[in-house]
């Protein structure tokens, strides 16, 4: 779209009055972007509030130590038991030839 200074001056007054983009666009005829692009050409910005000059920021509280009680892991209690120490039982070689007869019979 060509600018020419009417439609620059109206252009102007619309956006100064608080019309958004969109609108001025439908108005013109044109797109949003165009409208947008010429604003941005021309200087011209909406009056937002800045942001505050001493925004209120709260400090990190401190860690405080923790109680050696607190931090330490609960220790599992020591249960007393007699230490079974099994054997394997002893089989002679008629037991274990017996064994792997009866084992053979079963598998087949």
């Amino acid at each position: 779209m060509s600018w020419d200074a009417k439609d620059v001056a109206l252009l102007k007054e619309l956006w100064a009055v608080g019309q958004s983009a969109a609108q001025i666009a439908r108005r013109f005829g044109c797109s949003r972007n165009a409208v947008c692009g010429r604003l941005t050409r021309l200087g011209l910005k909406r009056g937002h509030k800045p942001p505050t000059a001493k925004p209120n920021i709260r400090p990190v509280p401190k860690r405080r130590p923790a109680l050696l009680a607190d931090c330490a892991r609960p220790v599992a209690k020591d249960v007393l038991r007699k230490p079974v120490a099994r054997q394997p039982k002893k089989f002679s070689k008629r037991e274990l030839y017996a064994m792997l007869a009866d084992a053979v019979r079963n598998t087949g």
